[in-house]
C-alpha cells in the first residue's frame, strides 16, 4: 500500500515519447499500465473488503442495518487514494514494473 500512497493524486499531462521510450510502443506501454493497474485495484479491492469484512454482521437484515462509523471513515481513506491508473503509470515512469515480451517463434 505505499506505493499507492507515494503517488500523485493529480492527473498531469505525460510526454508520449517518454513513456513509449522503454518498449517502443505507445500501445505496449499502454497496455503494461493498464494490467498493472487492474492488479492495483484488485489488490486495494481485497484489502479494503478484508477490513470492512470485520465490520460486518451477517445476524442483520436491511432494516436492521446501522451507520458504522469505523466502515465509513475507511471507505473514505479508500476513497481518498490515488486512483490505480496514476500508481502505474508512476511505477512504469520509474521502472518498477517488470514486463516480459511472449515472442512468436
Amino acid at each position: 500500500m505505499e506505493k499507492v500512497k507515494k503517488a500523485s493524486n493529480n492527473t498531469i499531462t505525460r510526454d508520449l515519447s517518454k513513456l513509449a521510450a522503454p518498449t517502443g510502443n505507445i500501445y505496449e506501454s499502454t497496455v503494461i499500465m493498464a494490467k498493472r493497474a487492474n492488479q492495483i485495484s484488485a489488490d486495494v479491492k481485497k484489502e479494503l473488503n478484508e477490513k470492512l469484512e470485520e465490520f460486518s454482521n451477517f445476524a442483520d437484515t436491511l432494516e436492521e442495518t446501522f451507520e458504522n462509523r469505523e466502515q465509513i471513515e475507511i471507505s473514505k481513506h479508500y476513497e481518498r487514494l490515488p486512483k490505480p491508473t496514476l500508481v502505474a503509470i508512476k511505477e512504469f515512469e520509474e521502472n518498477e514494473i517488470y514486463y516480459r515480451r511472449a515472442d512468436n517463434q
